[in-house]
C-alpha cells in the first residue's frame, strides 16, 4: 500500500470519527450553538437525539427555558423542505405565560423595523401544530395552521371553544371569522372585520371595523357589537338586533399619553323599570404601561319610582391597576328609586392587590339603606347593611356582616330583626361565615307578641343551624287560646352540600303550654317532636310524635321530595277517658269507658293541594250526663279528602252503632250508615242508610236518605207503644195504651215541605182514659165541654187514621178520623170523631206546659154526642 493511500485512509477515518462524535454529542453542542443567538438567561434543551427520515429532521422533544422556567415545550417536531417551502410540524406545543416575567428586558432599538420589513424577512413556510396549549388557559387548547411568505400570511386555529381564520396582506388584516363559545351564552359569539395596521407595528391599527354577534340567555333577540375607528378616535356600540337605539355607546379618543371615553351612554330596558346612565373614563400615561397608567372615571345610574327620581354615581380614581399591586379608590353614592323601593348608598372603598387577584376593601362609613314596600302589604320602615371593614376578593368575603330590618304590615303587625356575624374568606361552599340572629314583633291577628333568636355557621360545604328558639307569648284565634307555643331545636340542623356526600339532618320540638277553648275545655301541654334525615332540604325523610300528656302519642312519618309532602300518622289504641279535659265542666259530661284508634295518610303539593285518607275507630264508648247515659258507642269512619271534597266510605260505609241511650225514655240498638261525597253532587251523592232505633216498644227506621234529594226519605214508625210514650212523658191528665204505625215522607231540600202526606194509624185497639180531676175541671169551666167529657172519660178506639203535613216554617196541618166506643154511666156510646188541627210545631216544642195545652185543645174540640138509648152512635 502506497504512502498516499495510507494518508487518505487516516484522514477519512478521522472525518468519520469526528462526524460520529458530533452526532453522538448533538444534544449537547446544538443547544450551546443556538444559545449564541438567544436572549441572555435563556437556553434550549433537547430531550433526545435528532433523527432523519425521508428528507425530514425529526426532534423528539425541545424545551425553551428562561431561568429554569419552561417557557415553551414542543414534542414530535419534524422539519423539512418541499416544493421550495419549508414544512414544520409538531404534535404538541405548550406555552407557559407565567415564564414571561423571567425573560430579560428587550434592548431599545433606535430604528424599529416596519411591518413591510418584517414581512420581507419571512420565508415561504407551512407550520402545523396538532395541539397548541397556553397555560393557564388550557381549556382553549386546539390546533394551529400557519401559511406564510413575504406577500401573504394566513392563520387558522380550531378548538372546542374557539376557532378563527385570519389573513394579512400588506397592512390589511382580514379577520374572516372568529367563533367563541362560553358558558352563560345561549350561542357562540361570532366576530368578523378588517383592520388597517400601522406602518410600524408598535401602535394601534390606523383604521378598522369589527362586528360581532351573540345571543344571551333571557334576551328576546340576538345582540350585535360594532367597533369602528379612524386614526385616533372611534366608537364601540352594542345594540339588540333590529333595534336602532344602542344599549351601549362608547365614543373614544387616543392620544400619545391619554385614552378618553367621553359622553358614553348606556341603557337597560329589560328591568322592571327602564334604566339608563352615562359613562366617562380617562387613562393617562397609558404608553408607559399598565402600572403607570392613571385611571379616573365616572358612571351613573338614573332611576325613577317611588319618591321621585334617583341618581347613583360610581366614581373611580385617580388610581392605578397593576399586575403586582393595584391602588384604585372608588365610591358609590346616591339613591336609587324603584317602583316600590328606595335604596340609599354611601360606599367608599379601594381596589388593592394584584390585577389578577384584586381585593375590594370598604372603608369606614360604608352603609347601604333601603325602605319601601317589599311585598304587596309589607312595608319596610328601614333596612340597614353596615359594610365598613368588609373585604371582597377572589378568595371570598372577609369582615363583619350585619343587617337590621324594621318593617310592618297593616294587618299582620310589625317586627324588628337583627343579623350579626363574621366572614373569613367566605364564598358559598368555601370559607367560614358565623352568624347569630334575634328579633321580636307583634302578630296583630293573633293578638300575640313573638320573638326569635339563634345562631349558625356556613363552613366550607356545611350549613349548620346550631340553635333556634322562636315562639309567641300566646295565640288567640277564634275560640282557641294557645299559651306560649314555641319552636326549638333538640339537635342542630346540618346540611352537608358536598355533592359526593350530601346529607341533611335535624331535630325539632314544637311545644305549647295549656290550650283553652271558649266552651270551657282545655288541651294539656302538648309537644310535637320531629326528626328529619335526608340528602338536602328538598329530599328528606321525617318521623316524630305528637303528645299532650295522656293524649297520644300520635306517631308520624313521611318524606319530602321538593315538590310533594307525603306522610302517615298512627294513633294507637287508648282509652277515651284521656279526652275528658277537652270537655267543659259546664257540660257535666263524664266519659265512662271506650277506646279510640286511628290511622291517616296524607299528601300535599302545589299542583294537587292537600289530599288525605284514613280510618278512625271508636269502640264501646260510654258517656254519662245528669240526664242521659249513652252506652255501647261504636263508630267507624273511613274517609278520603281530595280537592276539598270528602269521600266517606270508599270501601265500606261509615257506621254508627249505639247499644243504648237512657233518657226520659230509652233508645236501643241505634244504627246508621253513611257513604258518598261531601259536598255532594248529582253524579257523586251522599247517602244515609240503615237508620233505625228501637224505642217505646217499637222502632223508628229510615231506609235511605240521599243528597241531593230527589225523592222523600220515608221515616217509618212501627208498633210504637202509646202506654210507654205516656209513661215517659208522665202527663197526669191522660192515660193511653195500644200501638201505632206511621210513615212520614221527610224532605230536607224541598222549597216548602219538611213532611208531605205523612200518616199515622193504630195497630190494634187503643184505649184513652182521662183523669177524673182533669175531666171535672173542664166540665166546671165549660158546660158543653163538660157534657162531652162525660163520654170521653173512658174510650176504646177501634180505628184511627191521621194525615199530616209540616212545612219548613213549622206549621203543622193534621186531619184525623177516630172511631171507637165510649162508656159512661154504664152505657156504651159509639163515637165517630172528625177533626183538623193546625199548630206551629216549633212553638209547641218550646212550651213545656204539655198538660195545659192538652186541656185547652180538648175544651175547644170536644162536643156532646146525642143520646140514643144504651147503645147509640155519635158522629
Amino acid at each position: 500500500m502506497s504512502r498516499g493511500w495510507k494518508v487518505f485512509t487516516a484522514a477519512l477515518l478521522s472525518l468519520i470519527l469526528t462526524i460520529a462524535g458530533m452526532a453522538l454529542t448533538l444534544t449537547w453542542w446544538l443547544p450551546q450553538l443556538a444559545g449564541m443567538w438567544l436572549p441572555a438567561g435563556t437556553r434550549v434543551a433537547l430531550d433526545a437525539s435528532p433523527g432523519w427520515r425521508q428528507g425530514e429532521l425529526l426532534l423528539p422533544g425541545v424545551r425553551y427555558l428562561a431561568d429554569e422556567c419552561e417557557l415553551a415545550v414542543a414534542s414530535g417536531i419534524s422539519i423539512g423542505r418541499h416544493a421550495g417551502r419549508w414544512q414544520l410540524a409538531a404534535e404538541a406545543l405548550k406555552l407557559d405565560s407565567g415564564c414571561l416575567s423571567h425573560l430579560p428586558a428587550a434592548e431599545k432599538r433606535t430604528a424599529p423595523r416596519s411591518l413591510a420589513e418584517w414581512q420581507a424577512m419571512l420565508p415561504g413556510a407551512d407550520i402545523s401544530i396538532a395541539r397548541l396549549t397556553l397555560v393557564p388557559w388550557t381549556a382553549w387548547a386546539g390546533s394551529l395552521q400557519l401559511k406564510m411568505d413575504n406577500l401573504r400570511q394566513q392563520l387558522a386555529f380550531q378548538s372546542e371553544n374557539l376557532s378563527f381564520e385570519a389573513a394579512l396582506r400588506g397592512q390589511e388584516l382580514n379577520l374572516a371569522s372568529l367563533t367563541l363559545r362560553t358558558p352563560g351564552l345561549d350561542g357562540p359569539v361570532q366576530l368578523a372585520g378588517t383592520l388597517h395596521l400601522p406602518h410600524i407595528p408598535d401602535a394601534l391599527p390606523d383604521a378598522g371595523k369589527l362586528a360581532a354577534g351573540l345571543r344571551l340567555d333571557g334576551f328576546p333577540a340576538p345582540l350585535r357589537t360594532e367597533l369602528t375607528w379612524q386614526q385616533k378616535q372611534g366608537e364601540v356600540i352594542l345594540r339588540q338586533q333590529d333595534d336602532p337605539e344602542p344599549l351601549i355607546s362608547l365614543p373614544w379618543q387616543v392620544s400619545d399619553d391619554r385614552v378618553d371615553i367621553s359622553q358614553g351612554r348606556w341603557r337597560w330596558p329589560y328591568a322592571a323599570q327602564p334604566l339608563a346612565g352615562n359613562v366617562s373614563l380617562s387613562l393617562q400615561h397609558w404608553r408607559q404601561g399598565l402600572a403607570a397608567t392613571e385611571i379616573t372615571g365616572r358612571m351613573n345610574l338614573l332611576t325613577q319610582g317611588r319618591g321621585g327620581k334617583g341618581n347613583v354615581v360610581l366614581t373611580v380614581g385617580p388610581g392605578r391597576l397593576d399586575l403586582a399591586d393595584s391602588a384604585l379608590p372608588l365610591r358609590i353614592t346616591g339613591e336609587s328609586k324603584l317602583a316600590q323601593l328606595q335604596f340609599y348608598a354611601s360606599l367608599p372603598g379601594e381596589v388593592r392587590g394584584p390585577l389578577l387577584a384584586p381585593r375590594l376593601s370598604l372603608a369606614p362609613g360604608a352603609l347601604l339603606r333601603m325602605k319601601g314596600r317589599l311585598l304587596s302589604t309589607l312595608e319596610v320602615d328601614e333596612a340597614r347593611w353596615p359594610l365598613a371593614g368588609v373585604t371582597l376578593s377572589l378568595a371570598g368575603i372577609d369582615g363583619r356582616l350585619q343587617a337590621i330590618l324594621r318593617a310592618h304590615d297593616a294587618q299582620m303587625g310589625r317586627f324588628r330583626l337583627h343579623l350579626d356575624g363574621h366572614a373569613d374568606a367566605f364564598w358559598p361552599d368555601r370559607g367560614l361565615w358565623r352568624w347569630r340572629y334575634w328579633g321580636e314583633g307583634l302578630m296583630a291577628p293573633l293578638s300575640a307578641r313573638w320573638d326569635v333568636s339563634g345562631r349558625g355557621r356556613w363552613q366550607e360545604s356545611l350549613i349548620e343551624l346550631e340553635s333556634l328558639s322562636t315562639g309567641f307569648d300566646h295565640i288567640q284565634y277564634g275560640s282557641v287560646n294557645v299559651s306560649q307555643p314555641r319552636l326549638t331545636l333538640s339537635a342542630p340542623v346540618r346540611w352537608q352540600r358536598n355533592p359526593a356526600h350530601p346529607a341533611f339532618s335535624g331535630k325539632f320540638n314544637l311545644s305549647a303550654k295549656q290550650t283553652d277553648f271558649s266552651n270551657g275545655g282545655t288541651l294539656p301541654p302538648a309537644i310535637l317532636r320531629l326528626n328529619v334525615q335526608g340528602r338536602d332540604p328538598t329530599a328528606f325523610l321525617y318521623d316524630g310524635s305528637l303528645q299532650a300528656e295522656a293524649i297520644g302519642p300520635v306517631r308520624l312519618q313521611g318524606r319530602w321530595d321538593g315538590e310533594r309532602l307525603r306522610g302517615q300518622g298512627w294513633w294507637p289504641t287508648q282509652p277515651l277517658s284521656v279526652f275528658q279535659p277537652l270537655l267543659s265542666e259546664d257540660l257535666k259530661m263524664r266519659i265512662q269507658s271506650g277506646q279510640l284508634k286511628a290511622q291517616v295518610a296524607f299528601s300535599a303539593a302545589s299542583d294537587q293541594g292537600f289530599e288525605a285518607g284514613g280510618h278512625w275507630v271508636v269502640s264501646d264508648g260510654s258517656v254519662r250526663t245528669p240526664d242521659n247515659e249513652i252506652n255501647g258507642v261504636n263508630f267507624s269512619l273511613p274517609f278520603r279528602l281530595k280537592a276539598h271534597r270528602w269521600h266517606f266510605g270508599a270501601k265500606q260505609p261509615v257506621t254508627l252503632r249505639i247499644r243504648e241511650i237512657k233518657n226520659q225514655f230509652s233508645l236501643q240498638n241505634i244504627t246508621a250508615d253513611l257513604q258518598g261525597w261531601y259536598p255532594w253532587s248529582a253524579r257523586e251523592p251522599l247517602r244515609l242508610s240503615n237508620v233505625s232505633v228501637a224505642l217505646l216498644g217499637g222502632s223508628l227506621s229510615m231506609a235511605s236518605l240521599q243528597m241531593p234529594q230527589l225523592t222523600p226519605a220515608l221515616l217509618r214508625l212501627n208498633q210504637i207503644s202509646l202506654s210507654e210514650l205516656v209513661t215517659a212523658i208522665k202527663p197526669k191528665q191522660i192515660a193511653m195504651s195500644g200501638r201505632i204505625n206511621g210513615e212520614l215522607p221527610l224532605w230536607l231540600t224541598h222549597p216548602r215541605w219538611l213532611i208531605k202526606d205523612g200518616w199515622l194509624a193504630n195497630s190494634g185497639p187503643l184505649t184513652v182514659r182521662l183523669d177524673k180531676d182533669f175531666a171535672d175541671a173542664i166540665a166546671s169551666n165549660n158546660l158543653a165541654a163538660g157534657a162531652a167529657m162525660d163520654w170521653l172519660r173512658y174510650m176504646q178506639i177501634s180505628r184511627s187514621w191521621a194525615t199530616l203535613n209540616l212545612d219548613n216554617l213549622g206549621a203543622l196541618s193534621l186531619s184525623a178520623q177516630v172511631e171507637g166506643t165510649s162508656r159512661f154511666s154504664d152505657k156504651d156510646q159509639r163515637v165517630s170523631l172528625n177533626y183538623t188541627q193546625q199548630e206551629n210545631l216549633f212553638q209547641l216544642w218550646r212550651s213545656l206546659r204539655f198538660g195545659d195545652n192538652l186541656q185547652s185543645w180538648v175544651e175547644q174540640h170536644a162536643t156532646l154526642p146525642p143520646q140514643k138509648g144504651n147503645s147509640d152512635e155519635t158522629h
